[in-house]
């Protein structure tokens, strides 16, 4: 289940979603995000579902390698559902000893279900279609009516940019020190609750000492090459809008008004 974790990584490949302009994707994935939460019927979410898949295929990532990463969340959808299926009241359907399930109860646990898989798809999309430079130009640029309120935006984006590189980086370090544990006779999956959390100490400590590690040197390279924040730096490639982006915008704030109109309609 490690290696299944998408979010992060990125996917070379030539594509309209990789040409666009970074701050455009960080704008599309929030107006995602928000149209998500404002969805609260079939028609919204049958919005949302073809805004998604329109979004995949310009994103030319096959769609296998995009949903590996629901696995991971896996757990987190089952609780969120279970939670929602028995513990929302309404009209009955049927009782299993204390436990009841109701119309609204199915309705609402089906949309969270639906919110978290997109949710996660949608992140994933950005950081598939974005290098780490591109995401840290594209926030600092975003961000940068900010600076006039002493808000360090260069610092708050490199930190953010830097902590999406090192997922794929830790996901992989994770598998080899688990791997490397068992062939030593290390168990992750037998015993209770309490057993498994103590076997993942040999599992944890290791990443920890070397999570650290590659900290310190990434802070002993960035001092070797005087980086002292944002101020006066220029751009090795300045970001600029271009056609394709302004209808992007355009597309972006028709889906929105969509969905707000079927909400209030």
């Amino acid at each position: 289940m490690i290696r299944e974790i998408t979010l992060g990584q990125y996917y070379p490949v030539d594509s309209v979603l990789h040409r666009l302009d970074p701050r455009t994707k960080l704008f599309g994935t929030m107006v995602f995000i928000v149209s998500l939460f404002l969805a609260n019927s079939l028609a919204s979410y049958g919005i949302a579902t073809l805004f998604l898949v329109l979004s995949i295929r310009l994103s030319k990532v096959p769609f296998s390698f995009m949903v590996r990463g629901l696995r991971a969340i896996l757990f987190l959808l089952l609780i969120s559902v279970s939670f929602n299926l028995f513990l929302t009241p309404g009209i009955e359907i049927f009782r299993i000893g204390f436990l009841k399930i109701t119309w609204e109860g199915v309705r609402l646990a089906g949309f969270m279900a639906l919110r978290l898989i997109y949710l996660v798809i949608g992140s994933s999309i950005m950081t598939l279609t974005t290098t780490p430079n591109q995401l840290t130009d594209g926030l600092e640029k975003s961000l940068g009516f900010l600076k006039r309120v002493k808000v360090p935006v260069h610092e708050i984006s490199m930190m953010m940019s830097i902590a999406l590189r090192f997922i794929p980086i830790l996901v992989e370090e994770t598998d080899k020190i688990m791997k490397a544990q068992m062939a030593r006779g290390a168990d992750f999956e037998s015993g209770n609750l309490i057993q498994k959390a103590r076997n993942m100490v040999p599992l944890l400590v290791p990443l920890f000492i070397s999570a650290f590690r590659r900290a310190t040197d990434l802070a002993m390279a960035m001092e070797a090459r005087c980086y002292h924040g944002g101020d006066g730096r220029t751009k090795m490639k300045p970001l600029c809008y271009a056609r394709r982006d302004r209808i992007t915008y355009l597309v972006y704030l028709i889906y929105l008004v969509m969905i707000v109109l079927v909400r209030f309609s």
